[in-house]
C-alpha cells in the first residue's frame, strides 16, 4: 500500500513540473510573435523567445521540485493527513508501530482524495498573457500598423532615396525639383511561380527574364525624365502624376536617372547596379546504381534504380534516352528508346525523387547486346527550358565466347569470340586486381584472376593464327554402338607401341628404290614457300617468326600463374610478352620515303651567264602589334592629366571621350563593382556636367589607372649606344694591346 501511494506523490512531482515547463513557454512565445509580427525577423524572434524561457526558467526552476516538496504541499492542501505525508516516504521497517498505522492511514485518506488535488501553477495567468501578446501583434499586422517598428528595413530605404545633382553650374542656382517617391516593381516570369513585389531600393537583383519597372513621384512639375543603361537612354512615360519605365532585365549592368525642369535645367542621378541571376539547370542524382553493369545469360537481368531532380524553380519532365545496340563491326545496329519512370513527374515541383525498373529481357536484347542511357531533366524556364543530363551508364550482356563446333575426326573446333582484351588491358585488370587483393574474399578474387587467365588464353590463341596454329578444343570420343564389348576410353588418344595398328606393322620388303627417289632434293624447294609447312604457313618473316612464337611461350606462363591465383607472378611475363608484341607490330610497319621537290630543267642559255633582270625581290610587312586594351580608358587618363595640369574644365569633347571610357570601364564594374563601381559613378558626372574640380580628376585618374591591366614584359635586344667619341676609344685600346 505505502509502495502505491508512493507512486502518487511520483505522478504527482512530474505533473507539476510539467505544468511549470508549460507556463514557461508561454511566457516566452508571447512576446516572441509579438516581436515577429513587429520586426518581421526571424533571428530576433527566436532570441527572444530564448532569452525570456531563459529567465523563466531560472526563477521557476522545475528541476528543483522534490517528493518532500509535493508531501508539504499536500499537508497544507488536505488536512486529513494530519501532516504525515512524509511518512510515506520512509521504508517500513524503520517506523514504530503507531507510525506503521498511521502511514496505512495516510496511504488509504491520499488514494481516496489524490484526484482533489492540483499542483500549483499559473498556466491560465501566462496563457492569458501570451494570447493578449499574439492578438496585438496581428492586429498591428493587419492592419498596418508596424510599418513605423521596421527601422532596420526602412532606415536601409531611406539611405537609398534617389539625390539627383545638377550638371551644370547655372543648374545649382535654382531650386530643383524634389523627388517625392520612388518605386520599383519586380514581377519574376510566370513560369517561377513567385508573385511580383515592389521595393524603394535601387539595387534590384532579379532573376533573368524579370520585368522591373519604375515610378518616380516628384514634387514640381518636370520636363522630361531618362533613364540611362549602359550607354543607352530610354524616356519614362508620364502616367498621371509620375513617370513610369519598363524594362525586361536580361543582362547585368549599371544605370541611372536623369531629369530635365521646366527651365531647361538637367539633374542626374548616381549609379545604381542591376544583377541578373540565370535560372540555373535541373540537377539529377542517381542511386543504386554502377556506371557499368554487366550479365550472365543466366542472371537475372534486371536494374532497379532511383533518381533525384532538383530545380530551383520546378521541374517540367524527365526520362530516360535509352540506346541497344546490336551486332558487331559493319553489321552493328542501333535502336532508340524513351524510357519513362514508374512515377509520373510532378510539373512545378522542386524536388522529385523517381525510380525505375529496366528489364534486358523485355528490351529484346540477347548476348553480345549493350545498352546505353541517361536521364534527361527539363526546367519550366520559358521559351528555351534548361535541360540537364546525367552520366552514361552501360549494361552488357557478357558474350565473351560464342562456341561454333565442327566435329571431324572427334576434334571440336572453338573459334575464338569476337571480342577479346589486349595484352595492355590485361595488365591494366591484373594490376587492380592485385591492389584489391585486400578488399575482395579469396573465392571473388580467385574468379577474377581464373578470368583474367581465360582473357590471357583468348590472347593467345588469337595470336597464335598467325603463326598457323590450330585453334585449340576439346575432344569428343566416339562411342560404337553396335560393339558390346568394354572399349578403353583412352586407347583413342594413346599410342600403343605393342598393338597392332599401322605404325607396328612390319614390312617384310623395301622399295629402295622409291625411297632413292624421295631422297632426291627438289631443287626449287629453296625457292618455294611451302604452305602446307605449318612453321612457314605465317604472315611474318623468320625473325619476326621466333618473336611470336616467344611471346606464346611467355603468355602460357602468364596464363599459368593466373589459373593459380597468383597475379603478383603472372605479371611480368605479362610485361615481357606485351614488348614482344610492340616490337612484331613496330617491325611490321611500312615507311614511305618523302619525294623531294622536282625543280624544273635548267635552260644552259642563261646558265652561269651572271643576269639577274628577270629576278625581283620579294616583300611582306605584317603588324604583330596587339590590339590596345582599353583605349579610350587610356586616353582619358592623359586627358585628365592635361586638365589637372593646366587647370582647365570639362568640355563637350571631354564629355564624349569619359562617356566611352565609362561605357568600357562598366564591363569591368560588373565583375568588380566594389573596385570600380565609385569610379564609374565619378566619370559619368564629368560626362554630364561641366566641372573644373582638380580633386575630382586625381580621384577618377586614380581609379582609371587601377582598371588599365598590368602590361606584358616583352625581352628584346637593345641597341647600345655608339659614337664617334667611343670608337677613336676603342681603336686606341685595340693599338694599346697589340
Amino acid at each position: 500500500m505505502r509502495t502505491a501511494a508512493k507512486d502518487i506523490l511520483i505522478r504527482f512531482k512530474n505533473r507539476w513540473q510539467l505544468l511549470r515547463w508549460m507556463e514557461i513557454f508561454l511566457y516566452a512565445i508571447g512576446p516572441a510573435v509579438l516581436i515577429y509580427f513587429l520586426f518581421l525577423n526571424l533571428i530576433l524572434t527566436l532570441v527572444v523567445f530564448m532569452l525570456i524561457a531563459s529567465v523563466c526558467t531560472l526563477i521557476l526552476r522545475p528541476w528543483t521540485l522534490k517528493l518532500e516538496d509535493v508531501s508539504s504541499y499536500i499537508d497544507l492542501k488536505l488536512s486529513s493527513m494530519e501532516y504525515s505525508t512524509g511518512l510515506l516516504l520512509l521504508p517500513q521497517e524503520s517506523l514504530s508501530g503507531l507510525a506503521q498505522l498511521q502511514q496505512q492511514k495516510v496511504s488509504a485518506e491520499l488514494k481516496e482524495k489524490s484526484g482533489s488535488i492540483k499542483p500549483e501553477n499559473n498556466l491560465f495567468k501566462a496563457g492569458l498573457i501570451s494570447s493578449g501578446l499574439i492578438l496585438i501583434g496581428f492586429i498591428m499586422y493587419q492592419f498596418n500598423l508596424t510599418n513605423h517598428y521596421k527601422t532596420s528595413q526602412t532606415s536601409a530605404e531611406e539611405q537609398e532615396i534617389i539625390l539627383f545633382e545638377p550638371t551644370d553650374a547655372a543648374s545649382a542656382e535654382t531650386d530643383p525639383p524634389v523627388l517625392d517617391s520612388q518605386q520599383v516593381i519586380i514581377s519574376y516570369p510566370n513560369y517561377t511561380g513567385v508573385s511580383s513585389y515592389s521595393t524603394s531600393k535601387m539595387e534590384l537583383q532579379a532573376v533573368e527574364g524579370s520585368r522591373a519597372t519604375w515610378k518616380l513621384k516628384f514634387s514640381a512639375k518636370v520636363d522630361s525624365v531618362t533613364m540611362e543603361s549602359m550607354g543607352n537612354s530610354h524616356p519614362m512615360k508620364p502616367v498621371q502624376d509620375s513617370y513610369s519605365g519598363t524594362s525586361v532585365l536580361n543582362t547585368s549592368g549599371f544605370y541611372n536617372f536623369k531629369f530635365m525642369d521646366t527651365l531647361g535645367n538637367s539633374y542626374v542621378s548616381k549609379l545604381y547596379s542591376i544583377e541578373v541571376i540565370a535560372d540555373k539547370s535541373p540537377v539529377i542524382g542517381v542511386d543504386g546504381l554502377k556506371q557499368f553493369s554487366s550479365f550472365n545469360f543466366d542472371d537475372e537481368k534486371r536494374v532497379e534504380f532511383s533518381a533525384l531532380i532538383t530545380d530551383d524553380f520546378g521541374v517540367a519532365d524527365a526520362f530516360i534516352i535509352a540506346t541497344v545496340s546490336k551486332g558487331t563491326g559493319e553489321a552493328v545496329k542501333f535502336r532508340e528508346e524513351k524510357l519513362s519512370f514508374e512515377e509520373p513527374v510532378k510539373r512545378g515541383a522542386k524536388s522529385v525523387k523517381l525510380s525505375k525498373k529496366i528489364d534486358l529481357d523485355q528490351m529484346n536484347m540477347e548476348p553480345g547486346d549493350e545498352l546505353y542511357f541517361y536521364i534527361e531533366a527539363r526546367d519550366l524556364k520559358q521559351p528555351v527550358a534548361n535541360i540537364s543530363r546525367s552520366e552514361t551508364y552501360f549494361m552488357v550482356i557478357k558474350d565473351t565466347v560464342s562456341y561454333a563446333s565442327v566435329m571431324e575426326s572427334s576434334l571440336g573446333v572453338e573459334l575464338m569470340p569476337d571480342y577479346f582484351r589486349s595484352q595492355r588491358q590485361l595488365i591494366i585488370d591484373t594490376e587492380k586486381l592485385i591492389s584489391q587483393r585486400n578488399k575482395l574474399p579469396k573465392p571473388k578474387f580467385n574468379s577474377t584472376s581464373n578470368d583474367l587467365g581465360f582473357d590471357q588464353k583468348a590472347l593467345r590463341l588469337k595470336y597464335g593464327q598467325f603463326m598457323g596454329d590450330e585453334s585449340e578444343g576439346g575432344m569428343e570420343a566416339h562411342v560404337d554402338e553396335g560393339n558390346e564389348e568394354e572399349q578403353d576410353p583412352l586407347a583413342e588418344f594413346t599410342h600403343d607401341h605393342d598393338g597392332d595398328n599401322e605404325h607396328n606393322l612390319v614390312e617384310p620388303e623395301h622399295d629402295h628404290e622409291k625411297e632413292d627417289e624421295e631422297d632426291v632434293k627438289d631443287p626449287l624447294s629453296e625457292f618455294l614457300h611451302d604452305h602446307g609447312d605449318p612453321e612457314s604457313a605465317t604472315l611474318f618473316t623468320d625473325n619476326l617468326r621466333s618473336k611470336l612464337r616467344q611471346a606464346l611461350n611467355i603468355m602460357w606462363d602468364a596464363e599459368l600463374y593466373l589459373r593459380l591465383y597468383e597475379p603478383e607472378k603472372s605479371l611480368p611475363y605479362q610485361y615481357q610478352a606485351l614488348g614482344l608484341i610492340q616490337e612484331i607490330k613496330n617491325s611490321a610497319r611500312i615507311y614511305v620515303h618523302r619525294i623531294g621537290f622536282d625543280p624544273p630543267p635548267i635552260k644552259e642559255e642563261v646558265r652561269l651567264t651572271g643576269k639577274i633582270d628577270e629576278v625581283t625581290n620579294f616583300q611582306k610587312k605584317e603588324d604583330l602589334k596587339k590590339p590596345e586594351s582599353y583605349p579610350f580608358i587610356r586616353k582619358a587618363v592623359i586627358r585628365l592629366e592635361q586638365l589637372i595640369a593646366d587647370e582647365l574644365p570639362v568640355n563637350s569633347e571631354d564629355r564624349k571621350l569619359f562617356e566611352q571610357a565609362g561605357n568600357e570601364l562598366a564591363e569591368k564594374a560588373i565583375e568588380e563593382p566594389g573596385k570600380y563601381l565609385q569610379t564609374l559613378q565619378n566619370l559619368k558626372w564629368l560626362s554630364e556636367k561641366d566641372q573644373n574640380e582638380p580633386k575630382m580628376f586625381v580621384k577618377v585618374q586614380r581609379g582609371l589607372l587601377l582598371a588599365i591591366p598590368t602590361t606584358e614584359p616583352t625581352p628584346g635586344k637593345r641597341r647600345a649606344f655608339s659614337g664617334d667619341i667611343n670608337e677613336l676609344l676603342l681603336k686606341e685600346l685595340e693599338l694599346n694591346d697589340r
